[in-house]
Formats: structure tokens, C-alpha cells, sequence
């Protein structure tokens, strides 16, 4: 049975819900103050139309996360190192964490609106519980390492969402100066040293 492939007024109308989503989080003082009405005029869209194609707000949020991360997905799965899966743990590691902080950087509200929408819970997202399995299973590969589940989630919360966005827009600190920051302390859980496992560039 041929596969249907969606529409061309389809994808274009969901091109404009995630440029528009897309602003409106940039924008915004407050995820929680973006709605699907506000995301449906900004595409020109009704709204029956976003709730046809998404389902409710957090399926959308979670939609056009999963579209900003698929480049990095995709280095992950097959791509080379640093993020391939051929890298060394101890320089795929710190280079899974700077990928993670620089979309977050890149996306600070909608990594909020993400994180928000586990039920109080971030860590009940399918989108933590996939980095935390990729990161310990990464983590296994080092030899001497204790107890890399635990590991993957301090690491981890060096990138929450909340913490980047007080660190960079409540501190005022360089993005730069960040990433520097989560690649000496990923050195250092790790004990490779200050010189080694550092960020790849983005």
C-alpha cells in the first residue's frame, strides 16, 4: 500500500506554525504566555487547523522541538565524531552535553515550554528519558566509571532549560562563557582534565 504524503497546503501551513511558534517563543517573556491562538494568528492559520495537526498545545511544542533537534539526531545516530557513535566516550560525552546546551541556548523558551510540559515532572518527557539513555549508555564505555545512570542526570542538569536561561538572560553570562563552564565541569565528573573533552565549536 503506497504511503499518503501530506498535502502541499499541509506542509505549508505547518512551515508557518513553526516559524511563527518559533517567534513568538524567541519573543516571549514567558512560555506559559503562548497560546494556541496567539501561534495560530501569527501563521495565519485557524486554530481548528493546529489542533487537526498537533492535537493540543504540548503536541505541538513537542513537534516543533523534535524539528529543531533532528539535525542533531541525525549527527547522533550516524554522523561522525564528535556525536557519532564511533567517538570515544570520554570526547562523544561532552560533545552530546554542548549539543544539548546550545539548543537550549538557541531555544530557550520552547526548551521551557518543553520541560513544562511533563506534568511537573521535565524528567518524564520522552525527550529527557531519550538523552538520559543515550548519555549512560555512553557513560558505560568508560572504564572506572561509577554509576553512569546517575551520572547521565547531573550531567544532564547542567542543561536544564530553566538553569540556561537564568544563567544566560537572569546573569547576563556569554554564551561562550557558558559552554567553557559545562565542558570543565563534564572534565571533571569525568577526570579527564581541564584539557581534555572540550565542546566541539557550533
Amino acid at each position: 500500500m503506497t504511503e499518503r504524503r501530506p498535502r502541499k497546503d499541509a506542509l505549508r501551513n505547518r512551515a508557518a506554525v513553526f516559524t511563527a511558534a518559533d517567534t513568538l517563543f524567541a519573543q516571549c517573556q514567558s512560555p506559559d504566555g503562548v497560546t494556541m491562538a496567539d501561534i495560530a494568528a501569527a501563521a495565519g492559520v485557524g486554530k481548528a487547523t493546529l489542533f487537526r495537526a498537533f492535537g493540543d498545545r504540548t503536541g505541538l511544542i513537542r513537534a516543533l522541538y523534535e524539528a529543531r533537534l533532528e539535525p542533531i539526531m541525525n549527527a547522533v545516530a550516524d554522523g561522525p565524531p564528535p556525536l557519532g557513535p564511533a567517538a570515544p566516550p570520554l570526547e562523544r560525552v561532552p560533545a552530546l552535553l554542548d549539543a544539548v546546551l546550545c539548543l537550549k541556548l538557541d531555544n530557550r523558551h520552547l526548551a521551557l515550554a518543553l520541560e513544562q510540559t511533563g506534568a511537573d515532572n521535565p524528567y518524564a518527557t520522552a525527550h529527557y528519558e531519550g538523552w538520559h539513555a543515550l548519555l549512560r549508555d555512553t557513560l558505560d564505555r568508560i572504564p572506572g566509571l561509577a554509576d553512569s545512570d546517575f551520572t547521565a542526570h547531573a550531567l544532564l542538569a547542567a542543561t536544564r532549560a530553566d538553569l540556561v536561561a537564568y544563567l544566560t538572560d537572569g546573569k547576563g553570562t556569554p554564551r561562550e562563557e557558558l559552554r567553557e563552564k559545562l565542558a570543565k565541569f563534564t572534565a571533571s565528573v569525568l577526570n579527564t582534565g581541564s584539557g581534555q573533552g572540550q565542546a566541539a565549536e557550533h
